[in-house]
């Protein structure tokens, strides 16, 4: 075959359908990454709230599927390369949380705002970089549509000692 009837029958799938993209899903599992169940609020709070199509996730913090979690300051307790898994790890958790809201992750039309907390020592200025870990999976399963503004902020503290703590809002079809 020619280039030109490649390109031709490869235009012609595309067109008809044959041809579809991979689903979110299907990149986490190509991605090595299985999401977990959700877990339950700890307080007076839903895990997530909708409002015309805007989903808004509460604070997530870094767990894993066994319940344990990163916890203790960056800077002093944790290195950057530590924190960074901890985002990566709360940003399954938020995947986890959007999967169960929504049935499909293909239902997201695109990642609006992700705000990041980084429990740090009163001297650690990397916040960006650690919620990075957050940040990078969430453009790795949803590509372009995953690229979102957002915040990366130290805090004195968060709850029980978690290293960061995530809340994020998608737009939905």
């Amino acid at each position: 075959m020619t280039m030109k009837t490649l390109f031709l029958c490869g235009l012609i799938a595309l067109v008809s359908g044959s041809v579809q993209a991979q689903s979110v899903e299907e990149t986490l599992t190509k991605m090595g990454i299985t999401l977990i169940a959700p877990t339950k609020p700890t307080a007076n709070y839903v895990k997530a709230v909708r409002t015309g199509n805007l989903l808004f996730l509460a604070g997530h913090v870094c767990t894993r599927a066994d319940g344990s979690g990163i916890m203790g300051k960056l800077g002093k307790d944790l290195t950057i390369e530590q924190g960074y898994e901890a985002a990566r790890l709360t940003g399954i958790s938020l995947l986890s949380t959007l999967k169960a809201e929504l049935g499909n992750l293909d239902r997201v039309r695109r990642v609006v705002k992700v705000t990041g907390f980084v429990n740090s020592a009163p001297d650690f200025g990397d916040q960006p970089k650690v919620i990075n870990g957050c940040s990078d999976l969430l453009v790795a399963a949803f590509g372009e549509k995953g690229k979102h503004a957002r915040s990366a902020v130290g805090m004195g503290a968060l709850p029980q000692n978690y290293a960061v703590e995530i809340e994020i809002v998608v737009e939905i079809e």
